[in-house]
């Protein structure tokens, strides 16, 4: 700063001596320049500067603190590699979604597919307390059950809790052209008990039992930390992008 304040020194007393800056440049100023204009243009590129090293360093801060998670994920709790399989269903992981999807055939004529969220909501325990709070986690699915030929489907709507499967509503389902304001039949607690027993036994039959709970449990919990990291992944790379 002091050897520009004498640079400017020079130049305001050397008015009467043009062919000083026209010599040597860096002597004096042009005198045709305003010194003021001169230290305005100056100081702003001081400023933008100071404002990219800023962003540098906010940046790599950043930076630091994803890797840091990344490492700290992958060293601590790193995900499994998920299986592709479930009993006779196979598994789509789907990554990059909330949802899994499995598949199988049944019989000649049914195919099965089955949708499931990750964990979408939870429910507190009979031993939970406001000091300790415990919870349960919850999983949906759907299971729509198609027959070859046929343009309608069942569909039944399900919870997978920790041990145990639920069903909550089932529907036919007339293609895409289907009305919203169609009947959806009765929610399945206002049926017949024995109807309801029967329909578990239907499922069970196609390989849909309290087992397929405990594995979407299992299998979310950890699609959960890949997921996790695979989202840290992105953020990285778009931080790191110029």
């Amino acid at each position: 700063m002091a050897r520009f304040v004498r640079c400017l020194r020079r130049t305001l007393f050397s008015n009467s001596s043009p062919s000083i800056a026209h010599r040597s440049p860096r002597i004096g100023l042009p005198t045709n320049l305003n010194p003021k204009i001169l230290i305005s243009r100056r100081c702003l590129s001081s400023g933008s500067y100071v404002s990219e090293m800023q962003k540098s360093a906010f940046q790599g801060n950043i930076l630091r603190l994803i890797r840091n998670e990344i490492e700290y994920e992958l060293d601590h709790s790193p995900p499994l590699q998920p299986p592709n399989s479930f009993g006779p269903f196979t598994v789509d992981e789907r990554p990059g979604e909330q949802w899994i999807s499995l598949k199988r055939n049944f019989g000649d004529k049914e195919d099965i597919k089955i949708e499931a969220t990750m964990f979408d909501r939870s429910v507190p325990t009979s031993k939970s307390t406001k000091t300790e709070p415990e919870y349960i986690l919850h999983i949906t699915f759907i299971v729509n059950i198609s027959k070859a030929g046929a343009t309608e489907a069942l569909e039944i709507m399900c919870s997978a809790w920790p041990d145990t499967i639920e069903i909550s509503k089932l529907c036919i389902r007339r293609g895409i052209n289907t009305s919203p304001s169609s009947y959806g039949g009765p929610e399945f607690e206002e049926l017949d008990d024995q109807l309801q027993d029967a329909l578990y036994q239907f499922l069970e039959e196609r390989g849909i039992s309290d087992e397929l709970a405990v594995f979407l449990h299992r299998y979310m919990k950890n699609k959960g930390k890949a997921e996790y990291v695979r989202w840290m992944e992105s953020v990285k790379s778009y931080v790191e992008q110029k």
